[in-house]
């Protein structure tokens, strides 16, 4: 069979060709060729966020999608927040810095946060991470930690995040984080100078929850959502309350998680004491 083609014709082949040849589908390699810390995507290049990491991510630390269905939006809806937020004073630092659209905001950054597992994983690790929050600023009045700047949260052994002198690395944000090595690590992690500007935790309301935020998936996260219990995200928040040393804050943060279990109608499982 003998075909004819036009020059037209000949044209619009060469250019299927070659955007057929280039299209970024087919980049490929053993996993991409990418460093540990960067996924592969779909379309076979390196990076992190979405693009890279959610849907059909190849290799990398790929966005585990959601095997209920859901969303935390979904779960931390107005009411459940300000059932919290509007028991704190009208006088408290607080009323009106932490919003639940900051908090969605800054939640964009760790897709993964109540998104593991099933339905029942997701309000019990959202119900955990709301019971610490309620409990660290007491209903969300305070930014700060109370007496924060009297004390001394610099690690000087620490060579990677040295402490900046008149600088203080005291409670701030929804998880009040603490330490010069938090603060470096975090602001160097979402993108703020922690060691030398870590005011911005207490002034800029998504770094703020970002702050909490990282924490959470760094140190609670792989707890909560592998059934280690409530009572192991309290000592990775605040050993020092465990096995007696501080009773009635774990007692507070145990009411708390099962207030909120209760709303989001889910059992709150096993081991809720440190």
């Amino acid at each position: 069979m003998v075909f004819s083609y036009s020059r037209k014709d000949l044209l619009a082949i060469i250019l299927v060709i070659v955007v057929v040849g280039t299209s970024p589908k087919w980049v490929s390699g053993q996993n991409c060729g990418c460093a540990p810390n960067l996924c592969c995507s779909q379309y076979g290049y390196c990076g992190t966020g979405n693009d890279y990491c959610g849907k059909g991510c190849r290799a990398g630390p790929c966005y585990a999608s959601p095997s209920n269905g859901g969303s935390v939006a979904n779960i931390v809806t107005d009411a459940f927040f300000n059932s919290i937020a509007n028991q704190a004073a009208g006088n408290c630092a607080g009323k009106g810095f932490y919003t639940r659209a900051a908090f969605l905001e800054a939640l964009s950054s760790y897709p993964k946060f109540g998104t593991v597992g099933s339905a029942d994983d997701s309000k019990r690790e959202i119900a955990a991470f709301f019971a610490h929050v309620t409990h660290e600023t007491g209903h969300f009045c305070y930014i700060e930690e109370i007496g924060g700047p009297s004390k001394n949260y610099c690690d000087p052994n620490n060579q990677q995040y040295p402490c900046v002198p008149g600088k203080g690395y005291y409670g701030r944000g929804p998880l009040q984080l603490s330490w010069n090595y938090n603060y470096g690590s975090a602001g160097k992690s979402i993108g703020f100078d922690g060691l030398r500007n870590p005011e911005i935790v207490a002034t800029n309301r998504v770094v703020s929850f970002k702050t909490a935020l990282w924490f959470w998936m760094n140190q609670c996260h792989n707890i909560i959502t592998s059934g280690q219990g409530f009572g192991a995200t309290i000592r990775a928040i605040n050993g020092n309350e465990c096995n007696g040393g501080n009773s009635g804050a774990v007692n507070a943060r145990v009411g708390y998680y099962n207030d909120y279990c209760n709303k989001l109608q889910v059992n709150p499982g096993n081991n809720l004491r440190c």
